[in-house]
């Protein structure tokens, strides 16, 4: 019976040694200096060219509990290959909701109604998708599942695939 208990714990101890190894830390630099994100969605949209992905536009902040929420379920095992084939990730900051203002407004993101807050372009820029009510700015509330959704919902159609097609 004690064999069967130090088992488990060793196996508990193993598996968050394990998990806290591979976990992203909380409070982390996702957002970039405020000054660098005009070339950095530039050279997001190029990247997007060249490899016929879409861009994600993040607009947010490194002090942002929900910003670093969204990031890590960008980055989970189920999330991060659909994100990495699919998609740039340009990370925005918008300081205290008082830098690059001008480029939300440009794709018609609220960012006072809370961020995260997202947009999707095309490979050549133009939006697809932009987020209009505060969607993802809870998502400390929000499972990875909703990340999962949004993420396959606004990918690139693959090659010879079409809306009548399931699998593509």
């Amino acid at each position: 019976m004690k064999l069967k208990l130090l088992v488990k714990a060793a196996a508990l101890v193993a598996g968050l040694a394990l998990a806290a190894a591979t976990a992203r830390p909380a409070n982390r630099e996702i957002y970039p200096d405020a000054s660098q994100a005009k070339a950095d969605l530039a050279a997001g949209l190029k990247a997007a060219t060249q490899s016929h992905k879409r861009v994600i536009v993040d607009f947010g902040g490194n002090w942002c509990g929900d910003c670093q929420v969204l990031d890590i379920h960008f980055h989970n095992p189920q999330n991060r290959p659909i994100l990495e084939s699919n998609y740039v990730l340009v990370h925005i900051n918008i300081g205290r909701m008082d830098e690059n203002l001008d480029i939300a407004e440009r794709y018609g993101i609220p960012v006072t109604l809370g961020v995260p807050a997202l947009a999707v372009l095309s490979e050549n820029g133009k939006i697809l998708y932009g987020q209009r009510g505060g969607e993802f700015s809870h998502m400390g509330r929000m499972e990875p599942a909703a990340v999962t959704k949004f993420l396959v919902q606004w990918r690139p159609p693959k090659a010879g695939c079409s809306v009548m097609v399931v699998n593509c």
